[in-house]
């Protein structure tokens, strides 16, 4: 991630912040550290291709984390607030939507579950995030709408450590 763009998407690294994330941001590299994550409070509301990514955020942070913006996912590849409010439930994250707020009861231990990408790159590459973390496995049906923007993006978790099959 270039930490200079004009991108939106850059606003995760505000979301990391927030959230405790032991982070270290160098023009040439962005380093993060295993820290306790709590609770925070984000607007998406100009950035909602990151509802995915902070879901799976929210779901390892203590607390109620509050994202605003659901109104932008309604026409996105799927409606994103339901589907990741389905898809989460599934894995065992409690996810409420009130008005423009997406409310992530995060903290839970995510169980093992088969979720659906919805043909949603960016559910499918949430969801694989998520299960970095579940007690046991998860497996994501049409897994491979992540190849629309990150076709590369499994085996960059292989490199991780991540058990992927």
């Amino acid at each position: 991630m270039d930490v200079q763009s004009t991108q939106a998407d850059k606003a995760i690294l505000q979301a990391l912040i927030d959230s405790g994330a032991g982070i270290s941001i160098r023009p040439e590299e962005i380093e993060l550290r295993p820290m306790p994550l709590r609770a925070f409070h984000f607007n998406a509301t100009e950035c909602p291709d990151l509802f995915p990514p902070l879901v799976a955020l929210a779901s390892f942070c203590e607390g109620k984390t509050v994202i605003e913006g659901t109104s932008r996912l309604t026409h996105k590849e799927s409606n994103r607030a339901l589907t990741l409010q389905e898809e989460f439930g599934k894995l065992g994250v409690k996810i409420d939507l009130q008005d423009d707020l997406m409310i992530v009861h995060g903290g839970t231990i995510l169980k093992s579950a088969k979720v659906h990408s919805r043909h949603d790159h960016r559910i499918a590459m949430a969801c694989a995030v998520a299960a970095l973390k579940a007690e046991g496995e998860v497996v994501i049906e049409d897994a491979e709408a992540i190849n629309k923007s990150y076709p590369d993006f499994y085996e960059h978790l292989k490199t991780l450590g991540a058990v992927i099959k």
